[in-house]
């Protein structure tokens, strides 16, 4: 699976083909070559999906971030001079 294959997915695309690959390897009904690719193959969407969820965290970082910021200059008031 190449990169370009795997950004075509959609992170519950990803989980869900990541999934099926755990039951096969979990039941033991494919060869050993089969097990062996799809090991490979579950190994890059685990990766592409670890990375989309880091994606979304940051994002929402960064929005709590931004929100915690016109919060907190909307409650400060400036010091007044005595």
């Amino acid at each position: 699976m190449t990169t370009d294959e795997l950004e075509k997915l959609t992170f519950e695309d990803a989980m869900k083909e990541l999934e099926k690959l755990v039951d096969s390897l979990d039941k033991g009904d494919i060869s050993l070559d089969e097990a062996i690719a799809a090991y490979d193959r579950g190994s890059k969407l685990k990766d592409y999906c670890q990375k989309k969820l880091l994606e979304a965290k940051m994002k929402i970082e960064t929005i709590q971030s931004s929100d915690n910021n016109d919060t907190l200059s909307k409650n400060l008031s400036p010091f007044k001079s005595e």
